[in-house]
């Protein structure tokens, strides 16, 4: 961490990538001040135009545990979507090519983040998954775009049990597109060979273009589960209890409402 800010940043001159890596071990929780320092980068660093991509990962042993728990609260959990949901709006208007470089556990928020890049590399022991149904909740972000990336089944499969996936099950079903000891290196390299000598403002177009539907769908459908989340999820007495039994370190009591 840098001057207090939970992000930090690297220009790659040779490839034309800027590195982004959350900077707050061991969790690189995603709560309201690293999203807000996220986009100030995006803002910032990564609409330069001479920026080809942007390499996400995370300082430390792991990509991110997720978004803050404690931010989902009711006092706070509207604020935090908005937040949240802004990242990945202004993701879709980037018009870069997105990189995740993923060590270690890569959990909730954290997946969201990773599984809207363009190209996922992971080291060989990664863990990775959408746990927030075990705490009584939901991923809108990952509701949208898990079946877009491995299908509605195995998307189903994340997102309803919470399971966690190893580096390799996640290889084969595409939510991770390589495996490598050092991820970070391995997009870099990627990024000379591929992108290097491109331009970089055809590039960001053709990142437009290629990602049309896609983003036009996300900004739609994400209303609608911000909704779902606020409206009909967050006022169940489970939702609730799910986050309190979380961070009193208990197991939930379920009232099925």
């Amino acid at each position: 961490m840098k001057d207090g800010h939970p992000v930090r940043t690297t220009w790659h001159v040779d490839s034309g990538v800027l590195s982004v890596e959350l900077d707050r071990p061991a969790g690189n929780i995603l709560d309201a001040a690293m999203v807000a320092s996220l986009r100030q980068v995006l803002r910032e660093e990564a609409a330069r135009p001479e920026v080809r991509a942007v390499l996400f990962s995370g300082v430390g042993d792991h990509f991110s545990f997720g978004a803050s728990v404690e931010e989902h609260l009711p006092a706070t959990v509207a604020s935090m979507l908005d937040g949240f949901h802004a990242l990945f709006r202004e993701l879709t208007e980037l018009r870069r090519p997105l990189l995740a470089a993923v060590r270690g556990q890569c959990l909730g928020g954290g997946l969201e983040l990773a599984s809207f890049c363009h190209r996922v590399v992971a080291t060989p022991t990664a863990k990775l998954g959408q746990p927030e149904i075990m705490l009584g909740v939901f991923a809108p972000v990952g509701s949208f775009v898990l079946p877009r990336r491995i299908g509605q089944s195995a998307a189903d499969d994340l997102l309803l049990t919470g399971r966690i996936l190893l580096a390799d099950e996640a290889l084969d079903l595409g939510l991770v597109d390589a495996l490598a000891e050092d991820p970070v290196a391995e997009l870099l390299a990627w990024s000379r060979r591929h992108l290097e000598t491109k331009s970089a403002a055809s590039l960001g177009i053709a990142t437009t273009a290629a990602r049309y539907e896609f983003n036009e769908a996300f900004l739609e459908h994400i209303k609608r589960l911000e909704r779902l989340y606020l409206a009909d999820l967050m006022v169940l007495r489970d939702a609730e209890e799910g986050i309190r039994a979380f961070l009193e370190k208990r197991s939930p009591t379920w009232s099925h409402q």
